[in-house]
């Protein structure tokens, strides 16, 4: 579904990516792990648009995406749930979750979502629908940004980070959700710092360490190399 390859992106001359070549079969979870500043975010906001690669090719379906601009890799079926949530503080749920919406078979989903099919997803978000989004706890947040990418009914789903600063109990719901969405075989690219978590999650991972990838295997054999872990993950 999602091929990266070969690309190179930097910020002003701080070369970032160095040569990072993945790929997302459709229907599967992919992981990318790896130690703050070692560019998996900056990964993200290149696939997204954001931050656009110097060289090299992100195809998606098929189609060279690389030169396309933020909003019209969206309408092809990719959605960000961005680190740091980027809800909008001043919008309700409701509006949160309404203003992206696609109608059914969006981006050729023979399964679209909805949002009463949402809110079934993440009924805290039902109690909370007047609430604006400054009056969320963290967790709705979270959850809140989780749910509104679904609303765009996306092929590949992009999560930055989706755990970073949730308690165990959220972080466990936040599974839930997540074992949920792969039993629908929906595509996601996961970038995560939580080694459990992915490692329960993911059908493969790839470990980044200063802008390469120097690691690629199934979870279960991530999970018994200590070696691999401790040099690039510090466990």
């Amino acid at each position: 579904m999602l091929q990266v390859d070969d690309i190179h992106t930097y910020y002003g001359e701080s070369y970032v990516l160095q040569g990072i070549s993945l790929g997302v079969p459709s229907g599967t979870v992919m992981a990318v792990l790896g130690r703050n500043g070692m560019g998996k975010t900056t990964l993200i906001r290149s696939i997204i648009g954001f931050t656009k690669p110097r060289a090299g090719r992100i195809i998606f379906e098929g189609r060279d995406i690389t030169p396309l601009r933020s909003h019209q890799i969206v309408s092809l079926g990719i959605a960000l749930v961005p680190q740091g949530r980027r809800i909008f503080p001043s919008l309700t749920v409701r509006e949160n979750l309404t203003l992206g919406e696609k109608p059914p078979g969006a981006n050729g989903r023979g399964e679209a979502w909805n949002l009463d099919l949402v809110l079934d997803l993440f009924p805290r978000l039902k109690e909370r629908l007047s609430n604006t989004g400054n009056k969320l706890s963290g967790g709705e947040q979270q959850m809140l940004a989780f749910a509104r990418a679904l609303m765009t009914n996306p092929r590949l789903l992009l999560l930055d980070e989706p755990t970073e600063g949730l308690a165990p109990l959220l972080v466990r719901a936040l599974g839930d959700i997540l074992l949920k969405l792969k039993e629908r075989k929906l595509s996601i690219l996961l970038v995560e710092q939580n080694l459990k978590f992915a490692l329960q999650f993911s059908n493969h991972v790839h470990i980044l360490n200063r802008g390469r990838v120097v690691h690629s295997s199934s979870p279960e054999a991530l999970d018994k190399n200590h070696e691999v872990k401790a040099r690039f993950l510090g466990v």
